[in-house]
């Protein structure tokens, strides 16, 4: 297993607990981008990243992103698909029932990841990169 697929894998694991609380992963200059989401848009730096998601996260209860299966894309770059879980803080609603599943684009350098393309539907992130489901 790679170094690349080893640093992603441990992100998982604190994003299954539901513990989004540490970057120690990212490059201080990723590159955060959102696709075909209910906010897309690409945010520079850590600190865009943070508000972005700290926005996101403050709608839900007990939100957490679970691996559905990692994908050694290349030298510098892990896909993973991905399903969340959680309850809307307003209405109540599971995030189970959306019935969405996701994927994240991670791109790595030095240990690092650099640029983080989040994918509101995995279909999309697949077919961008030119693979099956």
């Amino acid at each position: 297993m790679s170094e690349n697929l080893d640093l992603v894998r441990s992100i998982y694991t604190d994003w299954e607990r539901g513990d989004f609380s540490s970057a120690k992963w990212a490059h201080p200059e990723i590159e955060f981008v959102q696709v075909a989401a209910f906010d897309a848009g690409s945010w520079k730096g850590l600190a865009g990243m943070a508000e972005t998601n700290r926005e996101w996260l403050s709608t839900w209860e007990e939100f957490r992103v679970c691996a559905d299966e990692f994908r050694e894309i290349d030298g510098e770059r892990v896909l993973v698909l991905f399903h969340r879980t959680g309850r809307g803080k307003s209405s109540g609603l599971e995030v189970g029932q959306i019935k969405v599943q996701g994927a994240n684009l991670f791109h790595l350098s030095g240990g690092k990841v650099t640029r983080l393309v989040a994918y509101f539907d995995r279909d999309r992130a697949l077919a961008d990169l030119g693979l099956e489901g």
